[in-house]
């Protein structure tokens, strides 16, 4: 395993090759990548007037049969949050290395859509995304959010319309989940990016790929439970780290 601070230091040889030679890249985001854009962490973001609730008693379908209107506003605040954030360069290299690679997955934990607000396309995400709405009975109605309405009937069946989230207690879904499984699977290299890899069943994915034989790479300012797996441990902020990674890799190819 290699340690590197990123930009402040040259780039492992073995990770430059690697990535010159590589055609199939997966990757998977957490709260990490959207923190240094200011979106707040789901428990930083109990603040002002939502600093009495426990997210875990807002974020259950139990809460939403229980007070609806309740956790409808306290959504419709984070997508207040979440809209004012703004893509990062960590976003905006995911996006061109898309580009760059014939085969690229990128797989996110985060519900904030800010990686396809960079440019990237066919995102997995694996907990929802915060600007959708979709129908509590199940009837597959799938809409805009609106913070006017609170909440909203589902215009086909009259149920109560919810955030399009995975809350605590439910699966994630399965089309999605699949999906992440076959790119780990795949890929010749797995990026593990600004996630805690403590929330399954997504941290498992990184050990799905290495067990398919693929190069695993962690980006993260702290360790985790993942650093002793890892091939490469680059300690930073992905905004830094991921530019300066493309850049030495591109500036290799050229050489």
């Amino acid at each position: 395993m290699t340690h590197c601070a990123g930009a402040a230091e040259r780039f492992p040889q073995a990770l430059i090759d690697a990535l010159g030679r590589a055609r199939k890249l997966a990757v998977l985001t957490g709260a990490g990548i959207s923190a240094e854009s200011g979106v707040p962490t789901f428990r930083d973001a109990q603040t002002g007037l939502w600093a009495r609730y426990d997210p875990q008693d807002l974020a259950t379908p139990e809460a939403f049969r229980r007070d609806p209107k309740l956790v409808w506003e306290w959504y419709a605040w984070r997508r207040t949050l979440v809209a004012a954030a703004r893509p990062n360069p960590g976003h905006f290299a995911l996006a061109q290395m898309q580009v760059s690679f014939p085969g690229f997955a990128l797989i996110t934990q985060n519900v904030d859509g800010l990686h396809a607000r960079a440019g990237s396309r066919d995102v997995v995400e694996l907990h929802g995304n915060i600007a959708r709405i979709v129908c509590s009975a199940g009837c597959g109605v799938v809409e805009a959010f609106d913070p006017d309405a609170a909440p909203p009937r589902c215009p086909k069946c009259a149920a109560w319309l919810r955030p399009d989230v995975v809350w605590f207690g439910e699966p994630l879904p399965a089309a999605a989940l699949e999906s992440a499984r076959r790119a780990a699977a795949d890929c010749e290299i797995f990026f593990s990016i600004g996630t805690s890899a403590l929330v399954y069943p997504a941290a498992d994915l990184p050990r799905v790929a290495r067990e398919a034989g693929a190069l695993l790479v962690e980006i993260n300012p702290d360790q985790t439970p993942l650093s002793a797996l890892a091939d490469f441990a680059l300690r930073g902020p992905a905004g830094v780290v991921l530019p300066a990674l493309l850049e030495a890799t591109e500036r290799a190819g050229k050489a």
